[in-house]
């Protein structure tokens, strides 16, 4: 599969109606929407912000699961997109892995918006499948 690198541009969160988050190339620019709900929006907002709970949240303890395995988050890649749903996968590798390929790679099957809340939670970087991109910003 060809990915390319993607960065999160916007996140748009509205009192009624559907939440957004914007994905833009880092090449070319090009970006496109993902809708999530309002509970996964919130949790990213709250990520960005650096906002502290008093107990972990769901994301909060997916990735600390994560790390007590002795695994930590590569990246993620949102994989296809078929009938108006968006695919992503969790790319995770040992802990003491050093870079981004190979050593045991284990692939997670999950929601672009959990993906998305973990890698804005850990500094992970986020890729698109070029096919993704190209079939949201043709014409």
């Amino acid at each position: 599969m060809d990915v390319v690198e993607v960065e999160l541009a916007r996140v748009i969160t509205q009192l009624k109606g559907e939440q957004y988050l914007y994905l833009r190339e880092k090449e070319t620019g090009r970006s496109f929407p993902i809708v999530i709900g309002f509970h996964e929006v919130e949790e990213i907002n709250r990520k960005l912000t650096g906002q502290q709970v008093p107990r972990p949240l769901t994301h909060d303890l997916m990735g600390r699961i994560i790390k007590t395995l002795g695994w930590r988050l590569s990246r993620v890649v949102i994989t296809e997109i078929r009938e108006a749903t968006f695919y992503a996968n969790l790319v995770l590798v040992p802990g003491d892995a050093v870079g981004d390929k190979g050593n045991g790679e284990r692939l997670v099957d999950c929601r672009p918006s959990d993906a998305i809340a973990l890698a804005v939670q850990t500094g992970a970087r986020i890729f698109a499948a070029r096919d993704v991109i190209d079939a949201l910003t043709a014409g």
